[in-house]
């Protein structure tokens, strides 16, 4: 790597860069304004519910189509910013999802928002990858564990502090505003990569897999559809087994094609190293959690408690200052070679279990039991998104960073869509069930208070969404604890079986797959 931005390096130089801590000022700019994007909307779903006449599946889907096309696209972009260039794919996806935020911004229906936000999403895959493999790139070994912690900082951040910006939006403008205010950083990020960021490539890196990027995204999305219909529609129905059998054919045919194909977007080889199927595992159930709970959460501040769209934000920013606090400190960073990388995971995950039941029994009966919950999840969370991003990046050949980056990235937007789906599907199917004769059939929580008027049927309405709300966020404690579990001892059995990442199990994780070509 050069120092002289202007001249591109090939990726295999020197893995420092005499500007890196400035370089990665920029990039986790950028990054953060995309990971925001994620759960800002969540305070936004009464406005949105009012003012647009979505329904409940219809705001699942103005979240989900975001972390869906990112999702399904940030494998192609890996392999992309491998390589046509690190750089070029961060200015790309920078203008891309400026243009999505400003026609977002203004979208008259719910169909228009669900397509903005699409784009977003690609302008955001593009991005998401870029970002990680350039830290890889621009920091030596010695420094490279505490720039991911750093990394992973941003993107929790990015997670939790989205529902705080959104209520302070919120409370002084209209529902366009959340993504009016991406357009000064996508310029400001713009300008800073132009300057400060120097270019990088895999010379003989592969070309994008396009057919791959769209079998997994329709994959994904036939089954995430099924899962939010299933509920409206009856589990057993056409319209959910249908599209449900179409997706796992689908994502069977992906799996089947990146094996036969000699340039894949995901070398399926990488699943045979422990370490890099733990910490899949790990990264996957901890957006799951987070991501589906924060739906939830949002919603239980908002409609059940009555605080306005600030008033929420303010009470979920616990968690993100408690993770922003202990990654700063280096909390994780330390321990992981104290108590070692599946300990640290299997700890963080337990914490973070532990703080979505305490949010789902103890918030109910006052504040304090809710901010117990968020600062025990905030903890788990800083304790194991680092270690499981370093997991990641440690199995895969620092030259393909980007294809590792994107495979980091799918992850964490699969998670992210697949909790809203399911822990949504399992609030809507309890509310469903739960609901007065008065208000049966009813699309949202709104129609179904209007539908039921004043007196207990009212009093019902809402003990059933309270009720579904805790189901949810218990189902998703425990997804998260069993995935905790398994990530560890799938990493304790690599560590007992190979010792270095990326030869666990005796199989090895080449650069390039047999017969690639570039």
């Amino acid at each position: 790597m050069t120092a002289n931005t202007s001249t591109p390096s090939t990726g295999l130089g020197p893995p420092w860069h005499p500007r890196r801590w400035l370089i990665l000022g920029v990039i986790c700019l950028a990054q953060l304004t995309v990971l925001l994007d994620n759960t800002v909307l969540n305070v936004a779903i009464p406005s949105l519910t009012e003012e647009l006449g979505a329904s409940g599946a219809q705001v699942q889907w103005m979240i989900n189509a975001y972390s869906l096309v990112q999702s399904g696209l940030l494998l192609t972009a890996g392999s992309a910013s491998d390589r046509y260039g690190r750089k070029r794919m961060l200015l790309a996806g920078l203008a891309v999802f400026g243009a999505g935020s400003l026609v977002a911004a203004f979208a008259q229906s719910p169909g228009q928002l669900v397509a903005a936000r699409a784009g977003m999403g690609v302008g955001g895959a593009l991005l998401l990858t870029s970002t990680l493999a350039v830290v890889v790139q621009v920091f030596d070994e010695t420094e490279r564990v505490r720039a991911i912690g750093l990394w992973a900082t941003v993107s929790s951040l990015g997670f939790a502090a989205g529902p705080l910006l959104g209520g302070v939006l919120l409370g002084h403008f209209w529902w366009g505003s959340i993504f009016l205010v991406n357009l000064p950083v996508a310029v400001l990020g713009l300008v800073a990569v132009a300057r400060l960021v120097p270019e990088s490539k895999n010379p003989d890196g592969q070309r994008p897999d396009l057919i791959g990027a769209l079998l997994s995204t329709l994959g994904l999305g036939a089954v995430v559809y099924a899962i939010i219909s299933g509920p409206e529609q009856g589990w057993t129905s056409l319209r959910v087994l249908l599209p449900a059998g179409a997706g796992v054919a689908v994502l069977a045919g992906f799996a089947r094609w990146e094996r036969c194909i000699p340039a894949p977007m995901l070398d399926m080889r990488f699943f045979r190293n422990r370490s890099f199927t733990g910490a899949v595992t790990g990264s996957v159930l901890v957006t799951f959690g987070m991501g589906g709970s924060l739906f939830l959460l949002t919603q239980h501040l908002q409609f059940v408690l009555g605080y306005e769209p600030l008033e929420a934000g303010l009470r979920i920013a616990p968690l993100a200052l408690t993770v922003v606090a202990l990654n700063l400190t280096g909390l994780g960073a330390r321990l992981v070679p104290r108590m070692g990388t599946p300990a640290t995971i299997a700890a963080g995950m337990s914490l973070l279990a532990a703080g979505l039941a305490a949010v789902a029994l103890l918030a109910p009966h006052g504040y304090a039991g809710m901010l117990l919950g968020l600062v025990l999840t905030g903890t788990g969370i800083a304790l194991a998104g680092p270690a499981m991003a370093a997991a990641i990046m440690g199995a895969i050949p620092p030259e393909r960073a980007g294809v590792g980056a994107g495979v980091n990235g799918t992850l964490a937007e699969f998670g992210n869509g697949l909790g809203v789906a399911v822990l949504g599907a399992v609030l809507t199917s309890r509310f469903g069930a739960l609901l007065p004769l008065a208000a049966t059939g009813a699309a949202s929580l709104p129609a179904a208070l209007a539908a039921a008027g004043d007196g207990p049927e009212r009093a019902a309405v809402e003990d059933a969404f309270a009720s579904g709300l805790e189901r949810g966020q218990l189902v998703g404690a425990a997804a998260v604890l069993a995935g905790g579990m398994v990530a560890a001892l799938l990493l304790r059995r690599a560590e007992r079986a190979g010792g270095a990442p990326g030869a666990a199990d005796g199989s090895d994780v080449p650069g390039e797959p047999t017969g690639s070509a570039a």
